[in-house]
């Protein structure tokens, strides 16, 4: 067995019955990425058709799917919810040069290949792969088999993944729970829906995060930024919320040193409603009503993660207001087909060095971080402002409050309309202005701060998604960022940046997809 990355990596598992199998299929269907290819080798009779059967139905969330075996038409399609899927069967073929015929090596990169008798197609395999091999073993009785998993190449490493996550979930008495990927965000985390003796829990599998290349003073983006590089944030962040009587999900069970959490399941039920989304009103002032309580106390800057173990949440700190608001410069203006010069950078920085101070100086708070209607879960049976559930919160800083606040009523993903945006901002201001040392108009220059550093960012991340992850689907949020921009550049202290955006940065293609 080698280890993780060194190019394979392999277990074997004894296969009891089909239920078994089921789990096997649904544990690597739940890791599987468009353009991943999985074979199946086997003797006649070895479980193949009932894995590949297995595999699909889970990928397709229909258990009375009906999957035909693809021996007499070779090669069977799928479009299920994720990605394209193509089930090939090969054993009919009498050698390689036939896969031409059948458009084998014409599939795009967005479709999963899932092949059975992958020796007929020597020569034409992907070197990144999984390998699935089955084996019946007849003195353990007929329906048992030994099955060994082999991750090849870049896949080696997700295939270690499948067998640590299996691990975790056996220890915590989940073996057997029903697992549901759910869709994810923009992050490299991942979320799974486990069901067990009919309630719901949720698996966040999150693997420490490499360090990328560095981009200033020899530090990656994620460290200047403070972007949590292991799960620790997040359980300290959930502990201190729920001990300061917020609603974020229990802690079931958790493994530090492999990034895998059991969470309570706050539920699916949202802030918003409709399509495209809008805001439920009553539902967003609750949400800034939990911003104004969680506000209005001083919060700790060291947290505890366990019996012998604290946290200390890090400082929004120029620095990561810089190195995020600099997004727009690396990559919204080059996705806009402008070359930015060092000049250009430079300046931007230094009036961006200049406007940033207030918030600075600001008495720092918990900053979430990314507090809109993705990461809020409407909780309907509790009362006030425990009817929030917060899901998103292992970035969270120490700073100004504005933030938070800004990112709820300028929802990048969500239309709030301006008349909308003041009633929640006006709601927050005046549920803080019994506290002696807050200041209504000081607040609300920081919070057209706040909004126009994070939409700034948002550009950026958006552009930078769809050029170097290749996600294209968050283009289409660039023209109401853009909107929010304007919004808040429009606050006359902002005026000097306002001005040089105008000069500078141009708006977004809204003709783009």
């Amino acid at each position: 067995m080698s280890p993780p990355g060194s190019g394979a990596f392999s277990f074997t598992i004894a296969l009891g019955d089909e239920a078994a199998t089921r789990r096997l299929a649904a544990d690597i269907a739940n890791l599987i990425e468009p353009g991943d290819v999985i074979t199946l080798s086997g003797d006649l009779g070895a479980g193949k058709s009932a894995f590949a059967r297995a595999f699909i139905r889970h990928l397709a969330g229909d258990d009375a799917l009906e999957v035909p075996s693809p021996t007499f038409t070779l090669m069977q399609t799928y479009d299920l919810p994720r990605f394209h899927l193509v089930h090939a069967d090969l054993y009919r073929l009498s050698g390689p040069d036939e896969l031409a015929e059948l458009g084998f090596d014409d599939e795009a990169a967005t479709t999963v290949m899932l092949i059975e008798w992958p020796d007929r197609a020597a020569g034409h395999l992907p070197e990144d792969r999984i390998d699935v091999a089955l084996a019946l073993d007849p003195a353990q009785g007929d329906t048992w088999r030994h099955c060994e998993v082999t991750g090849l190449g870049k896949l080696a490493a997700r295939v270690g993944r499948i067998k640590t996550v299996r691990r975790f979930l056996n220890d915590m008495s989940f073996g057997t729970a029903r697992r549901t990927r759910m869709q994810g965000d923009a992050s490299t985390r991942m979320y799974e829906r486990l069901e067990r003796d009919g309630a719901s829990y949720i698996l966040m599998n999150a693997p420490r995060r490499p360090d990328g290349p560095p981009v200033e003073d020899g530090k990656p983006y994620s460290a200047i930024a403070h972007l949590a590089e292991d799960v620790t944030p997040f359980i300290a962040m959930a502990r201190g919320l729920r001990d300061a009587g917020f609603s974020a999900p229990e802690l079931i069970a958790t493994d530090r040193a492999e990034g895998l959490i059991i969470l309570e399941d706050l539920g699916s039920e949202a802030v918003v409603t409709g399509h495209p989304p809008a805001p439920i009103e009553e539902r967003y002032a609750a949400a800034v009503d939990l911003l104004a309580a969680l506000h209005s106390v001083p919060k700790p800057d060291v947290l505890r993660v366990d019996a012998g173990t604290m946290y200390r949440v890090p400082r929004y700190d120029i620095g990561a207001m810089l190195i995020e608001v600099s997004l727009l410069i690396d990559w919204f203006l080059p996705f806009r087909n402008v070359a930015p010069s060092d000049a250009l950078r430079a300046q931007y920085r230094m009036l961006w060095r200049d406007a940033l101070q207030p918030a600075l100086d600001a008495p720092p708070t918990w900053v979430l971080r990314d507090y809109h209607s993705p990461n809020i879960i409407w909780l309907p049976h509790r009362d006030g402002i425990k009817r929030v559930g917060v899901i998103d919160f292992q970035d969270a800083m120490m700073g100004p409050a504005a933030y938070d606040v800004a990112s709820l009523c300028q929802d990048a993903r969500v239309d709030v309309p301006e008349a909308l945006e003041i009633a929640l901002l006006t709601r927050y201001t005046r549920a803080r202005l019994a506290e002696p040392d807050f200041d209504a108009k000081s607040f609300t220059h920081l919070y057209a701060l706040m909004a126009a550093q994070r939409a700034s960012k948002i550009l950026g991340i958006f552009a930078r998604l769809d050029r170097r992850d290749g996600k294209p689907q968050y283009l289409r949020h660039l023209p109401r960022v853009w909107t929010y921009l304007q919004r808040a550049l429009a606050h006359p202290a902002l005026a000097p940046l306002a001005a040089w955006y105008r000069d500078n940065i141009p708006a977004p293609d809204t003709t783009r997809p």
